[in-house]
């Protein structure tokens, strides 16, 4: 328990801390000192709030009270609670020391607030009061940054909210902490965090914040060589737990790793000729997957940032995309037409709940085109996620059909959708509504209907000559699903088809009905 002062000078209040740390038991909560000074107890005001509010309110009032002058930080970010309501418009803090983004993020909900005067503050704390219009006086230089901010090129708000991949060289200090968690308050769309150390302590730190942000599917690789099976199986487990929180940790030996292991078993081996070969065969395609499968995500990671890229630009400045298409039709999702920019074969943009899928979807003249090509239209074994090229975008047709790769090992195009085979995921409600827009229309899509089979060409049907003809697709699609997913579906219903490859010969398909309407 503490004691907190409050003197009344001029149109400002006065909070600091009493120095005599020893409160006596029998003095009262709360009691008036002067005309001019409070006294009250931090317990006291924590646990009588709908008291306090209207004191200080009243008190303000009463004083055309505009400033509030704190003794430190942590008195501050303990007593601004109770001046929401009021005309304070300025907030000073006495102690040299640093502003933290916590302090700020309480500061802001109040409404009348335009300055802060500090000792000094980060720069992307800067930009985030700026952006709510509060003027901040400093009087020292702008603080330094932490190492983890430093080596992340973390300088600007802006930049801490979009940023995408993570770097960690070295283990946490207190402001290396500090600043992670202000950043995973204000981060939107991290994906990938690199450690380039081994420090259990840290990996537990980093989890149990992504988990207490809500940030998800968040990839953490670890650059280490980790040799110890019991530091494997305790990654392992680690993996479990914060399954449920889509975090996934990942490790990454070097290739001098690698090779040295090699060798080793080259030298173990030297007798067993035939036993040597089979393991170098095995580990030679192994690492030539692995090292393909990289280069892949790298390169689909890529080209996604610059989608995102050009889809955040548009949010921001849409005046160069037309309202309506040349045919006159009215573009409703401005940010695909924004992605025309990329590539003009674009049509749509598909998410699959819980998999990896989530890719701007383009058409050709054929349905081989994109076969062998990415979004920039260069040459890819991965291809990309394209539309039949009998559908239209504009108009839809009974049953429109979307193809991909399924490039397992990479997890990149329909690489992830085999996870619709599991019935964990398809069990799970949220994972059964997909979301196909095009530039005319906002969709969502019930899922009605999962399967594999042999491969055929009697699903890939995109128009039907009537109505009993369509209702005894919709029955064959039904009656081949893993599972009955009660839903009803008639030839009124428009249809989603997603088709990829699973095996040498055979199709992993999936079948949706249109559940939304643009209002």
């Amino acid at each position: 328990m503490k004691k907190i002062l409050i003197h009344i000078q001029n149109h400002s209040l006065f909070f600091s801390y009493q120095r005599k740390q020893t409160i006596r038991e029998d003095l009262m909560n709360t009691n008036i000192i002067s005309d001019s000074e409070l006294g009250f107890t931090d317990d006291y005001l924590q646990a009588n709030k709908k008291i306090v509010l209207p004191f200080f309110k009243e008190l303000s009032s009463m004083n055309k009270i505009d400033t509030l002058v704190f003794q430190n930080v942590e008195l501050a970010y303990f007593i601004i609670d109770f001046f929401k309501n009021t005309s304070i418009r300025t907030i000073k803090i006495k102690k040299q020391e640093a502003v933290s983004y916590s302090f700020c993020e309480k500061l802001v909900t109040l409404k009348n607030i335009k300055v802060l005067d500090c000792f000094t503050v980060a720069n992307f704390i800067l930009d985030f009061l700026d952006n709510h219009d509060i003027k901040v006086i400093t009087h020292s230089e702008v603080l330094s940054l932490s190492p983890f901010m430093h080596q992340n090129n973390l300088q600007d708000y802006s930049t801490m909210y979009y940023k995408k991949n993570l770097e960690l060289y070295q283990k946490f200090t207190l402001d290396d902490q500090e600043d992670l968690i202000s950043l995973l308050k204000i981060n939107h769309y991290l994906k990938i965090i690199d450690f380039y150390y081994y420090d259990q302590e840290d990996l537990e730190f980093l989890l149990e914040n992504l988990k207490n942000y809500r940030l998800k599917n968040i990839l953490i690789r670890i650059h280490f060589n980790i040799k110890n099976n019991e530091d494997i199986l305790y990654l392992k487990n680690l993996n479990k737990k914060y399954k449920k929180s889509k975090l996934v940790i990942e490790l990454v030996y070097s290739k001098e790793y690698l090779e040295d292991n090699l060798m080793k078993q080259v030298c173990l081996n030297t007798l067993k000729l035939c036993g040597f070969l089979i393991v170098f065969f095995i580990l030679g395609t192994v690492g030539y997957i692995f090292v393909q499968n990289y280069y892949a995500m790298q390169e689909v990671s890529s080209i996604q940032d610059d989608v995102a890229s050009v889809i955040e630009k548009s949010e921001t400045d849409n005046t160069d995309i037309p309202e309506t298409s040349e045919d006159g039709l009215t573009i409703k999702n401005k940010y695909i037409a924004s992605l025309l920019t990329i590539n003009p074969d674009i049509v749509g943009y598909l998410k699959v709940n819980n998999t990896n899928i989530d890719y701007p979807v383009v058409a050709a003249d054929d349905n081989k085109y994109y076969l062998k090509k990415n979004l920039y239209q260069q040459d890819d074994i991965n291809g990309w996620i394209f539309m039949d090229f009998r559908n239209s975008d504009k108009n839809l047709n009974d049953n429109t059909i979307i193809y991909g790769h399924n490039m397992y090992y990479s997890g990149v195009m329909f690489g992830t959708l085999h996870r619709a085979l599991n019935s964990s995921w398809y069990t799970n409600p949220e994972n059964l509504v997909i979301t196909f827009d095009t530039m005319y229309e906002s969709m969502q899509w019930q899922i009605y209907s999962i399967y594999t089979i042999p491969k055929t060409s009697d699903y890939l049907q995109v128009t039907f000559e009537n109505d009993t003809a369509k209702q005894s697709y919709i029955d064959m699609t039904k009656n081949r699903s893993i599972h009955d997913f009660q839903i009803e579906v008639t030839p009124e219903d428009s249809l989603l088809t997603l088709s990829t490859c699973t095996g040498d010969n055979e199709r992993l398909v999936i079948h949706a009905k249109r559940i939304s309407q643009d209002s």
